[in-house]
């Protein structure tokens, strides 16, 4: 898929809100404004309970807002989107089918004849460095492994659009800079345009285009960081120790910091005793 088979994501003084048990009004996001431009990779980082998670159901169309409007590819979001691809922080692979068929799933459901989505499939696999295992079951696999995997089944699908909602947060540090680097590297092949949620803000500055930081609930824009650094990447390790990156990763955690705090301050005052 080339770079014009992405979409525009844009948001517009999006807010929403919800019914708490006791029957109060819980705003999650309020007023959210940024664009992610076809075939960008934007990261969306800020503290704990901010309604990061929340944006993301609303661009997938898992959810409407209560104001605002949000648009894929010019057209309002109304259901789930066409094109969507997503990956979580939990793998979301059937323990009782093979990888192969794990992968596979997706072009069978969009009609595709199993024999040729079988071929793709193995050909996805071989791409995340996983030919071999075709006939293996996720519990048999590593953590890393199993996000190969899910990275397979989501892009054999040719997304326009890549949700991914804190895919490498479970695992060591050693497999997220794995994991990272075969992103990017897919990434690169494909350009779908990919909204990024995390917490680590190393891994954010290293992966995106731009960096969206949000502030303590209820959720907004604060900032929005352009990350200049060239690509292709490389290793992103290896790029944590140029110059820029440290300038841009010191701004991005000034404006950040602030945040965490505030969440940490409020989050403290409604447990004390």
């Amino acid at each position: 898929m080339s770079e014009v088979h992405s979409a525009r994501v844009e948001l517009v003084d999006v807010s929403k809100r919800f019914l708490t048990p006791s029957g109060d009004v819980f705003t999650a996001v309020r007023d959210v404004t940024f664009t992610v431009e076809p075939g960008e990779f934007c990261a969306v980082v800020g503290p704990t309970g901010c309604g990061k998670s929340t944006t993301l159901s609303l661009v997938s169309g898992l959810d409407k807002p209560s104001e605002g409007t949000v648009t894929v590819g010019g057209k309002p979001v109304d259901g789930i989107a066409d094109g969507v691809s997503f990956m979580f922080q939990q793998d979301a692979l059937l323990p009782w089918k093979s990888v192969l068929h794990n992968v596979a799933l997706g072009p069978i459901f969009r009609g595709v004849k199993k024999k040729d989505a079988y071929a793709k499939a193995r050909d996805w696999l071989r791409r995340v460095g996983l030919a071999g295992f075709e006939d293996r079951y996720p519990h048999q696999l590593s953590g890393g492994m199993r996000k190969r995997v899910a990275m397979a089944a989501a892009l054999i699908n040719e997304p326009r659009i890549l949700i991914m909602d804190e895919p490498f947060g479970a695992l060591d540090v050693q497999t997220k800079a794995i994991m990272s680097n075969e992103l990017l590297n897919l990434w690169e092949q494909v350009r779908c345009s990919v909204i990024f949620i995390t917490h680590d803000l190393d891994e954010a500055v290293a992966l995106s285009d731009k960096v969206v930081v949000m502030t303590s609930s209820p959720g907004a824009v604060k900032d929005i960081y352009d990350i200049d650094l060239a690509r292709p990447r490389g290793d992103v390790q290896e790029i944590r120790f140029q110059p820029r990156f440290v300038e841009l990763q010191r701004q991005i955690w000034a404006s950040l910091r602030e945040e965490v705090e505030r969440a940490y301050a409020t989050t403290a005052k409604g447990v004390s005793v």
